[in-house]
């Protein structure tokens, strides 16, 4: 049996995370005390099928983290139950939802719920902050790391379904996350990859083509459109298949991301990160594609 321990950000797509894991057949469970992870994993089976259950999701999240103050006691606790699960060589992938302050701040603003640790903090902000906080450890042993914050619920279900759609518990689950970005907004800190693609034509000097974005067959025809990003897109396919095995067998990573930037990150690496997506895909490999700050306006 496989375990997926579920967590991360509240207000980031947990529920709705299970949701799709539950349509893969994966048997899940909520707000699980971080005690009995390793309890769970003895008992081998849960339910009354439960020699047809392979894989299950423990879903922990602030509301299990907050028993005592700060969580640092609980934390602990967690990841002492990790440790536990290392010890007994139990097969484990720690998916963590994450997502922007701001749009933490937004969905809860809509949804007029409250935050887990608003009873602790004087303002949703310092909550989602301290919270943050809490998780460093967590987020950081994490597998696969999913922001969520320019996903709509379907785009969520679907990565989701992508990365867990098998049942065969030999299945590799290496999964590919190719991430644009606009370098006026920072880099991706958890980057494994990075590629620069501003000496690429850049639409935004077309003033039909501004408004748009490499989503948009238009702004796609005027990047690719060029022996530059031809030869680019050549030589970024052959470094990427190269590289993936070493990541992946040598290496024994179970996530890797490849970023993208431009200037802005709304044409040229939406585009080249759409395309390596097509790439890899047609390579049978798994891939998840975000776009960070592709509804960003410049500075």
């Amino acid at each position: 049996m496989r375990f997926i321990i579920v967590t991360g950000m509240s207000g980031a797509g947990k529920s709705a995370a299970v949701d799709a894991l539950e349509d893969v057949g994966v048997y899940c469970m909520d707000n699980i005390p971080p005690s009995l992870i390793p309890k769970i994993a003895h008992l081998g089976g849960i339910g009354p099928e439960s020699s047809s259950i392979d894989r299950v999701a423990l879903v922990i999240d602030a509301r299990g983290l907050r028993s005592s103050i700060g969580g640092k006691d609980a934390l602990k606790e967690l990841l002492d139950a990790l440790a536990e699960l290392d010890r007994e060589h139990v097969s484990y992938q720690i998916l963590f939802l994450d997502a922007a302050t701001e749009e933490l701040i937004n969905r809860y603003k809509i949804t007029r719920r409250p935050h887990p640790l608003m009873g602790r903090s004087d303002s949703l902000n310092r909550a989602i902050c301290q919270e943050r906080e809490m998780l460093r450890q967590v987020k950081e042993r994490a597998d696969i790391v999913l922001d969520t914050t320019l996903l709509s619920a379907s785009q969520l279900r679907s990565n989701i379904h992508e990365l867990f759609r098998s049942d065969d518990p030999e299945k590799d689950d290496f999964v590919v996350n190719c991430i644009s970005f606009g370098f006026k907004f920072g880099v991706p800190a958890d980057a494994d990859l990075m590629f620069d693609v501003r000496c690429l034509p850049n639409p935004f000097y077309d003033v039909q083509l501004r408004p748009k974005t490499g989503l948009d067959r238009a702004v796609q025809d005027y990047v690719l459109d060029s022996q530059k990003t031809q030869g680019f897109l050549t030589r970024l396919y052959d470094f990427i298949d190269y590289m993936i095995p070493l990541y992946r067998h040598d290496e024994q990573k179970s996530q890797l991301v490849i970023a993208i930037g431009c200037t802005g990150g709304k044409h040229r690496s939406v585009t080249i990160a759409q395309k390596l997506s097509e790439h890899l895909k047609n390579q049978g490999l798994r891939v998840i594609t975000s776009h960070r700050d592709i509804e960003k306006k410049k500075l």
